[in-house]
């Protein structure tokens, strides 16, 4: 049983998994269904297209695996928008559909430049939460994104960028997150190390 960070065909692989590793584990960047199957936590990272994302999973028929997997599965930033139904990015794509009522939608911000880049403060919605272990409310993260989910059922943090807007979310086994944990220093360490610990 290992971790498995999910190759996606995108970004930032190489800074999950040195992130994963300084806290003890030994990470595996892989698209192989059978070590998903087997893993013992499973992130999906963080900086790409919704589309380059999602034909990677189709091609490796991945899409329905990762919907019907039952260890906890952490989406980073691009990882956690692709869990909603439909992105309007590249003008509109389907995605994952774990959470099969929800979109993820552009950042619309006429007084802000978009993408949303820097550090910005979440807040949670349940401060006892696992995830949020040591962790103080209106912490701050790092973000980089222009498309948001919005604020729903299954949202546990928001942040705002000229709107508010989810910046972790939990259905089930699965947990997002719109900032980057493995750029925000020794906070984002420790959201990691809960993850990883759940």
């Amino acid at each position: 049983m290992t971790i498995v960070i999910l190759n996606t065909g995108c970004a930032n692989l190489t800074s999950i998994k040195i992130a994963v590793q300084k806290l003890g584990y030994i990470p595996k960047i892989t698209s192989n269904s059978n070590l998903l199957k087997k893993s013992r936590k499973i992130i999906i990272p963080g900086v790409g297209t919704a589309s380059t994302a999602m034909n990677i999973l189709h091609q490796k028929n991945l899409v329905n695996i990762i919907k019907n997997i039952k260890q906890p599965v952490l989406g980073i930033c691009l990882g956690m928008q692709i869990f909603c139904e439909f992105s309007e990015e590249c003008n509109g794509i389907k995605t994952i559909g774990v959470l099969n009522d929800c979109s993820t939608i552009l950042l619309k911000n006429l007084n802000l430049s978009v993408p949303h880049i820097g550090w910005n403060y979440i807040n949670f919605n349940n401060k006892s939460h696992p995830l949020f272990k040591q962790i103080q409310n209106n912490s701050r993260f790092y973000f980089v994104h222009s498309y948001i989910v919005p604020i729903n059922k299954y949202t546990l943090a928001t942040s705002n960028y000229g709107v508010s807007f989810s910046s972790v979310i939990q259905k089930n086994n699965f947990f997002g997150v719109q900032f980057h944990p493995e750029k925000s220093g020794n906070i984002g360490a420790q959201l990691l190390k809960n993850f990883l610990e759940i």
